[in-house]
């Protein structure tokens, strides 16, 4: 099977309803068939903002984690993943970025270099004009980086793992059994050097919902304290747990000290506004649209409102449907403000 072939099999698998953690690791082995990589980091965000949520990293990536997201928060750099997203091209190599000249990248210079790593390819994996995750793919250190025809290759799976990671989001059931068991919001507080300093009994559970051991702090954790750190001001993210259920961490300032409170709570599904709507795939006509029947609005009033005909807004209405795989209004409701499961 040529390269080729081995890129379409992993474009397939984009499309096989993987959840996150198993799209991570399909990549991680089969981007290894197409192409060479010799360290890798695959992470994903919250379309909002575009801080990490999750990440797997190969080593020796994963010993510099916290200066890795430092950079990216709160460093300027060139090729950051936030405006990836929010460009024309969404991959880039560090060698494109800087011209050839590496070393003028703080990332390079004091975090890549050190560890004997060379050239970057990253990717903002996009689907519905939202990121949804981020790729790193890293070369030893070496004069030549990667090639034009790498960049394409890359630039033409982004956008599938992008899909990929989106229905992963939209299609993942919640445990009806086990989810919110703990209740309402919890409060973990970081000293300066992101080291838990104490910890409430339900954000303790919320941590260990993401998937974090005692005294760890997850990725998602340390990503928005280092946004709010960069930013001065409360940085917010929602992330979605292993069991379905979503929540949001609002990071702030404690003090002068350099310690950091991080709020963790449940996130009903009528609170996660265009976030609920971009997973289903609406465009932004639809979910204008959607919006208001969410709001109760009659065709006739959306029609007034909005400036459209009744034809338009009948077919927004049954697009809408379609792709959250309903057939009426009160199935519509169901799924999107009582996060009751889809018939589809």
């Amino acid at each position: 099977m040529g390269a080729g072939d081995r890129l379409e099999v992993l474009i397939r698998r984009c499309y096989a309803g993987l959840d996150a953690d198993q799209l991570r690791s399909e990549a991680f082995v089969r981007l290894r068939d197409v192409l060479t990589v010799d360290a890798m980091f695959f992470a994903t965000v919250d379309p909002a903002t575009v801080v990490f949520t999750s990440a797997t990293a190969d080593e020796p990536l994963g010993a510099v984690t916290e200066q890795f997201i430092a950079n990216e928060f709160g460093q300027e750099d060139v090729s950051k993943f936030a405006v990836l997203a929010g460009g024309p091209d969404a991959v880039r190599s560090l060698g494109q970025a800087t011209r050839g000249d590496w070393g003028s990248s703080p990332r390079y210079a004091e975090v890549m270099r050190p560890l004997g790593l060379g050239d970057e390819l990253r990717a903002a994996l996009m689907s519905n004009g939202r990121c949804w995750g981020v790729l790193c793919l890293h070369r030893e250190d070496a004069e030549a980086g990667f090639a034009d025809h790498e960049i394409q290759l890359v630039r033409r799976l982004a956008p599938h793992l992008g899909e990929g990671l989106r229905r992963g989001l939209r299609e993942r059931p919640v445990d009806t059994g086990e989810v919110g068991r703990s209740g309402g919001a919890g409060v973990v507080v970081l000293d300066s050097g992101m080291r838990v300093e104490s910890v409430s009994e339900e954000a303790e559970y919320w941590l260990g919902e993401l998937g974090c051991r005692a005294g760890e702090v997850p990725v998602a954790v340390r990503s928005v304290v280092a946004r709010m750190r960069a930013d001065g001001t409360t940085a917010r993210l929602k992330v979605r747990t292993a069991r379905g259920e979503w929540l949001e961490l609002q990071a702030s300032r404690l003090g002068d000290d350099g310690r950091t409170a991080v709020v963790i709570e449940p996130v009903a599904p009528a609170q996660l506004g265009s976030l609920l709507l971009d997973l289903h795939g609406l465009t932004p006509a639809q979910q204008r649209v959607t919006e208001l029947v969410l709001r109760g609005y009659s065709t006739r009033q959306i029609v007034e409102r909005l400036c459209l005909s009744p034809h338009t807004v009948q077919e927004h209405v049954r697009a809408s449907y379609d792709k959250v795989g309903v057939g009426s209004r009160r199935e519509l409701v169901s799924v999107l403000l009582r996060g009751s499961a889809s018939r589809g």
